[in-house]
């Protein structure tokens, strides 16, 4: 196996573990909006527009967590295209 394949197999890795702690993040943010969501719903002293303020909040960290996602898959894939080229003195395949 040459330095190549051993570092794509190495970013692969770090991908997937990403992903795997990623989408487990995304799981318990959803679990805890619903959670929220069943507290709010019972909390007849809060004003509405208080928990109008709350349904934005959510849309606020769901937009940058997408956000977040992208940039990560971005650096991945740009990195992956950086390990493919030809190193220094190497012929290409």
């Amino acid at each position: 196996m040459n330095q190549k394949e051993m570092f794509l197999q190495l970013v692969s890795f770090n991908k997937k573990a990403f992903e795997n702690t990623f989408n487990a993040v995304v799981v318990f943010q959803d679990q805890s909006e619903s959670l929220f969501k069943g507290m709010l719903g019972q909390a007849t002293w809060l004003p509405e527009d208080k928990k109008a303020g709350v349904g934005d909040w959510v849309k606020a960290y769901k937009k940058t967590r997408d956000d977040y996602r992208k940039s990560v898959d971005d650096g991945f894939k740009k990195l992956e295209e950086l390990i493919s080229k030809p190193f220094p003195g190497e012929k290409a395949a």
